[in-house]
């Protein structure tokens, strides 16, 4: 039997702030490696206009609204996939890092070139 999709049943934004909370824990100018596993995440983007750069991608601010959203942090903190010190810094469990939220592609606008 495959794995369910969304075994935590995350809401859509919930899904789209873990989404980008993964992203940021890749890159070394917004985030550490802990020790246990964890990634201390301590810089968030700022929109400019209705964007914002996210690596090598562009992300809507539509879709990073949860950025500010306390409620989404504690959501995702009940869930055990964050540490969260709203707002100004979180820790992105393994957990966290390794659920599949299938919004990547969708939300992430990578350049052609």
């Amino acid at each position: 039997m495959p794995p369910k999709q969304n075994p935590l049943r995350l809401n859509k934004l919930q899904l789209k702030t873990l989404t980008l909370f993964q992203e940021l824990a890749l890159s070394p100018e917004t985030s550490s490696a802990r020790e246990d596993g964890g990634t201390l995440i301590t810089a968030l983007p700022q929109a400019h206009g209705n964007h914002f750069h996210l690596g090598a991608g562009v992300v809507m601010a539509a879709d990073a609204t949860g950025l500010k959203n306390q409620s989404v942090w504690r959501a995702l903190e009940r869930k055990s996939l964050i540490e969260s010190s709203f707002p100004m810094a979180l820790i992105l469990t393994e957990a966290g890092k390794a659920y599949d939220t299938g919004l990547r592609e969708k939300i992430l606008h990578l350049a052609d070139h």
